[in-house]
C-alpha cells in the first residue's frame, strides 16, 4: 500500500456511462491520487485507450499479456490502496461475484486487499432481476462497498434505477470507504439503519426572506457517506442544502426546522442510531407576512420571533427505539466546552460533538475539530482533519456503544 499519494485504480465496464468516469478520474488525480485506469475491451469501444491514459498520465491495459514480466494482474490488486469500479455493469458485477478471471480488471478484483468500491449501472430491468441482486449480496457478504445506481434518465427514453451515480458522489463516497479502511475499521454497522440531518433550516419572514443559518450540510453528508461505507443503510434529512444526494443513500430534502422534526419523528423509530448533525434556526417569526415586506422610509415593526420545535431534546426525552444511540451537535461561538457540558445534560444525548464556529470555523469549510462528549462523562478531542475523517471518529464513538445486534 502506498505511503504518499494513494494509488487508486478505476476500473471501467463497458457501458454508456463509461463516459462519466473520465470525470472521475480527474477528480482523482486533482486531488493528489495516483491513477490507473483498468478498463475492459467492452469500454474502450465507448471511450479510448488515449483518453484514459492522458487523464490518468500512465499506460493502459485490458489483459494480463501486456507487460506480462511485471505481473499486473497481481501487481496492480496489491499496490492499490482503493478500487473503484464505474460503471460496474451486470455483466461485470457477475464475472466478479463469482470470481471470474478473464482480463486485467477480473484478475485484479481477485488479487485486491483494500476497499473495493462498484458503482452500478444499467437497465432498470437488469439491476432489479433476481440474478443481478444475488451477485450484489453475495460482492456485499464479501466486505465490498456495492452503492445502489442513482434512479433517473436511462439510455433512450428509459427512465427508473440503474443510472450511474454523479461522479462527485461516487468520488466522495470511495473516500470515505479509503478514509474508514485507512483507520483500520470493518463493516461494524451491516444490518444497521443509521438516521442523518444535515444543513440549515429557514423560518420563512415573508415569501422571499427567511431566519436562517450558515451551515453547509457538508458535516451531515460526511456522517450519512461514513455510515453507509461501514454497511449502514441510511437516511438522510437534508435542510437546504445545495451539495447532490450521496450515492447509495435515501435523502429526504426538508425546508423548515418542524419539516425536520416530522421527518426526524418519521423515521427515527426505525433506526438504531440517529446523527442530528443539521444546524435548526431556533426561532422563527410568530406570524409571517403573506406577502413581501416593502421597504418604506419608515423603519419595519420589530419581529417578534417565537422558539422552534427542539428535536434534539425530544429524542434524548422519549426514545423510540431501545438502545438507540443520539447524537448531538453543539455549534458554538464562546465558552465552548462550559456550553457543551450544560447543552449535553439538557438535551439526553449519548453523544454532543460541541465545535466552535465562526471565522471560518464549522460552517461553509471543508475541515472541522471537536470535542466529543459522553453522556458517560467521556470527553474526546479531535484534532483538525477533513470533515470525513471527523465522522468516522466519530461513528467509531457510535458503534462501541451499540447494543450487539
Amino acid at each position: 500500500m502506498s505511503t504518499e499519494r494513494p494509488l487508486v485504480l478505476v476500473g471501467v465496464a463497458g457501458g454508456i456511462a463509461a463516459y462519466k468516469a473520465c470525470a472521475l478520474v480527474r477528480l482523482f488525480t486533482e486531488s493528489g491520487h495516483d491513477v490507473r485506469v483498468v478498463p475492459t475491451e467492452s469500454a474502450l469501444r465507448f471511450v479510448g485507450e488515449p483518453t484514459w491514459a492522458a487523464l490518468s498520465g500512465h499506460p493502459v491495459a485490458t489483459d494480463v499479456w501486456q507487460d506480462a514480466h511485471e505481473v499486473p494482474h497481481v501487481r496492480f490488486g496489491r499496490e492499490a490502496d482503493l478500487v473503484v469500479v464505474a460503471p460496474a455493469t451486470a455483466n461485470t458485477l457477475a464475472r466478479a461475484a463469482h470470481g471470474l478471471a478473464d482480463d486485467l480488471l477480473t484478475n485484479t478484483l481477485l488479487t485486491a486487499r483494500c476497499p473495493v468500491v462498484y458503482a452500478p449501472a444499467m437497465h432498470t430491468e437488469m439491476w432489479l432481476h433476481a440474478a443481478t441482486q444475488a451477485n450484489v449480496r453475495a460482492l456485499r457478504d464479501r466486505g465490498a462497498l456495492v452503492i445502489e445506481p442513482a434512479t433517473g434518465r436511462l439510455t433512450g427514453a428509459d427512465s427508473g434505477p440503474g443510472r450511474l451515480p454523479e461522479p462527485d458522489e461516487i468520488f466522495h463516497t470511495a473516500l470515505a470507504a479509503l478514509v474508514h479502511a485507512r483507520a483500520g475499521g470493518a463493516a461494524d454497522l451491516r444490518g444497521r439503519k443509521v438516521l442523518v440531518t444535515a444543513g440549515g433550516t429557514r423560518e420563512p419572514l415573508d415569501p422571499v426572506r427567511f431566519l436562517g443559518n450558515r451551515s453547509s450540510g457538508r458535516q451531515g453528508y460526511a456522517f450519512a457517506r461514513a455510515a453507509l461505507v461501514r454497511g449502514a443503510d441510511v437516511v438522510l434529512v437534508a435542510a437546504n442544502s445545495a451539495l447532490g444526494d450521496p450515492a447509495g443513500v435515501d435523502v429526504v430534502r426538508v425546508e423548515t426546522t418542524e419539516q425536520l422534526a416530522d421527518a426526524v419523528a418519521q423515521h427515527a423509530a426505525g433506526v438504531d442510531v440517529v446523527v442530528m448533525a443539521a444546524a435548526p434556526a431556533d426561532f422563527g417569526p410568530v406570524t409571517p407576512s403573506t406577502t413581501k415586506i416593502k421597504k418604506t422610509a419608515a423603519d419595519p415593526e420589530p419581529l417578534r420571533l417565537r422558539k422552534t420545535p427542539d428535536i434534539l431534546a425530544g429524542l434524548g426525552a422519549r426514545r423510540p427505539r431501545p438502545g438507540q444511540v443520539v447524537v448531538g451537535f453543539a455549534a458554538e461561538t464562546d465558552d465552548v466546552l462550559e456550553r457543551g457540558r450544560a447543552k449535553l445534560a439538557a438535551k439526553g444525548c449519548d453523544l454532543l460533538v460541541v465545535n466552535e464556529v465562526g471565522d471560518g470555523k464549522g460552517f461553509e469549510v471543508e475541515h472541522n475539530q471537536a470535542v466529543v462528549l459522553g453522556a458517560d462523562g467521556s470527553e474526546t478531542r479531535l484534532p483538525e482533519s477533513s470533515k470525513g475523517i471527523l465522522a468516522d471518529r466519530v461513528l467509531d464513538l457510535v458503534t462501541e456503544r451499540l447494543r450487539p445486534g
